[in-house]
């Protein structure tokens, strides 16, 4: 068994790019949340300690914050890496995708279930780099294959499209049922 020579070297820790980062907003938002624990949650005169509603929350936070902000310290003390906000960069990357499913949510009432989520399936193949022709025809497919799983089958009230109206009666009902 080895022995530990000093506490430092107990404590050694590995940092990763975009540490420092993200104990500065852990710990935001930890005392973010501990500010708002007295107008969040209510104290009864009656009840004993371990049973306040207020209680076990207050503990979780002020542990959340304690740690946050030791985490934050041990960053401030760990040596620097390189690559920190290339490392953000990817995290914020993460975003993008739920932009594009808002865009397509907001897409779906305009263009029809079928059209926008051909048109969202191809363009985000086309975003994750992929231009085969192959691909591309697989992915129609799967679109295809989706609309017809969930509008034909499972019979999903989905919005129809305004761009249904302008079809044919028998044509526009058939679009609005199952498309």
């Amino acid at each position: 068994m080895s022995r530990v020579r000093t506490l430092q070297a107990l404590f050694k820790r590995y940092r990763r790019p975009g540490d420092i980062v993200f104990a500065c907003v852990m710990l935001a938002v930890s005392v973010f949340l501990l500010s708002q624990l007295v107008e969040q949650t209510t104290w009864r005169a009656s009840a004993k300690l371990p049973a306040q509603p207020r209680f076990w929350p207050a503990v979780s936070l002020i542990g959340m914050t304690m740690f946050a902000a030791l985490h934050l310290l041990g960053s401030f003390l760990s040596e620097r890496i390189e690559g920190r906000w290339r490392e953000v960069r990817v995290w914020f990357a993460s975003f993008e995708y739920a932009g594009w499913f808002v865009l397509y949510a907001l897409a779906v009432p305009y263009g029809g279930y079928l059209p926008t989520t051909l048109l969202f399936a191809l363009l985000l193949v086309l975003r994750a780099g992929y231009r085969s022709r192959r691909i591309l025809i697989w992915t129609a497919l799967c679109a295809v294959g989706i609309v017809l799983v969930f509008k034909t089958f499972l019979q999903v009230k989905l919005p129809a499209g305004a761009v249904y109206e302008g079809l044919p009666d028998g044509l526009r009902l058939i679009m609005l049922n199952y498309f």
